[in-house]
C-alpha cells in the first residue's frame, strides 16, 4: 500500500475509518431479541454483551450472532430501560471483549462511527459529532453521564452497536433517541450500569404509587399556584400500599407542584423519579375541590414488576 504522502487525502481517510471499522468487528454481534429484525451489541466482558434495551421486546427466547458465524443462546442478566443498557451472558469465551474509554472528549464537529452488525457482516454508518453536552437525564429518569447526538444515519440493525471517534475509541453505544435521532450511551454510563445488572443488581427507580394523567388548570386557579403554562397532572388511581396513599393525596386530585416546581407532563415527572429520589421527602402542591393544598411524599423504590 503506497504511503500517505502519495495516497489522495480522501482515499487515506476512507482507508483508516475501514481499518477502525474492521478493528471493532471481532467484538460487535448481532441480538435476536425483536421479532424478525435483529439488533445489535458488544462483547463488554467474556461471557457478557451489551445492547440497546429497546432491541429487546421481551426477557426469553434471545440468542446472539458472533463474529465467526456461530449463533448462541443468551441469557438476560439485567435490563435498564431509563439508559437504554441491557446486558446480556452468553456461553463463549473466544469473542474478544471491546475496551470502551471513558476519557474520550467528543466534540460537536468530530468525527463519529457507528459499527453494528448483520449477521456475519459488519455494518458501519459515518457522520460527526452533531451535539456534545454535560450530564443530562432521559425521559424515563435515567442519569446519562454525557449528552452526545450524533448527526448519522442509523439503520434500525446496528442500533445497540458500538460508536467511534475518529481515533478509533469506543465512545459509547448507538441508540435511537426521541423523534429518531442518534444518540451515544456513553462509556461511563455503560460501565456504570452494566456492572450492576450484571451482578444482578437491579437499577433502582422512584415510585410515587399514582395513577396520573394530563390536564389543564382553570386560569385562575393556575394563577394563584403561579403555573405559567397551567398544567397538571389528575390522581386517577392511588396505590393502596403506596408513597401517594401514605402521603393523604385522594383520587381525583391534580397535581400542580413537585418539589416546589410546576408539574407540566408525565415525561418531567418520571424524570424527577430517578435512582437518587429514592427514600427521598418532597412537597406536593396538589388542587382538591379547586383549592391548593400541601402535602408531604416519600419516594420509594418502584417494585420489580
Amino acid at each position: 500500500m503506497p504511503d500517505d504522502s502519495t495516497t489522495p487525502p480522501l482515499l487515506a481517510l476512507s482507508n483508516r475509518l475501514a481499518d477502525l471499522v474492521a478493528g471493532v468487528a471481532p467484538s460487535v454481534v448481532a441480538v435476536h431479541g425483536r421479532g424478525r429484525t435483529a439488533a445489535s451489541g458488544f462483547v463488554w466482558r467474556p461471557g457478557h454483551v451489551v445492547t440497546a434495551d429497546e432491541a429487546l421486546e421481551a426477557d426469553g427466547d434471545l440468542a446472539v450472532s458472533l463474529p465467526d458465524g456461530r449463533r448462541v443462546e443468551a441469557t438476560l442478566l439485567g435490563r435498564d430501560p431509563t439508559t437504554d443498557v441491557a446486558v446480556l451472558k452468553v456461553d463463549d469465551a473466544e469473542t474478544p471483549a471491546l475496551a470502551l474509554d471513558g476519557a474520550a472528549d467528543p466534540r460537536p464537529g468530530h468525527l463519529a462511527l457507528a459499527v453494528g452488525r448483520r449477521e456475519a457482516e459488519t455494518a458501519a454508518h459515518f457522520g460527526i459529532v452533531q451535539f456534545a453536552g454535560g450530564p443530562w437525564r432521559s425521559r424515563r429518569g435515567g442519569q446519562i453521564d454525557r449528552l452526545i447526538r450524533l448527526d448519522l444515519r442509523l439503520d434500525p440493525r446496528s442500533e445497540g452497536g458500538v460508536t467511534l471517534d475518529a481515533g478509533g475509541r469506543a465512545i459509547g453505544m448507538a441508540v435511537y433517541g426521541p423523534r429518531r435521532t442518534v444518540l451515544t450511551i456513553p462509556s461511563a454510563t455503560i460501565e456504570r450500569v452494566a456492572d450492576q445488572l450484571a451482578r444482578g443488581r437491579r437499577i433502582a427507580r422512584g415510585y410515587a404509587g399514582l395513577g396520573l394523567q394530563p390536564v389543564w388548570l382553570d386560569e385562575t386557579t393556575a394563577r394563584s399556584l403561579d403555573l405559567p403554562e397551567g398544567r397538571g397532572l389528575i390522581v386517577v388511581d392511588v396505590d393502596p400500599n403506596g408513597p401517594g396513599q401514605r402521603a393523604g393525596v385522594l383520587q381525583g386530585d391534580i397535581v400542580a407542584k413537585w418539589d416546589g416546581e410546576p408539574v407540566r407532563g408525565m415525561r418531567e415527572l418520571s424524570a424527577r423519579l430517578g435512582p437518587e429520589s429514592v427514600g427521598r421527602t418532597v412537597a406536593i402542591t396538589v388542587v382538591r375541590a379547586g383549592q391548593p393544598k400541601a402535602l408531604d411524599l416519600t419516594v420509594a423504590e418502584r417494585p420489580a414488576p
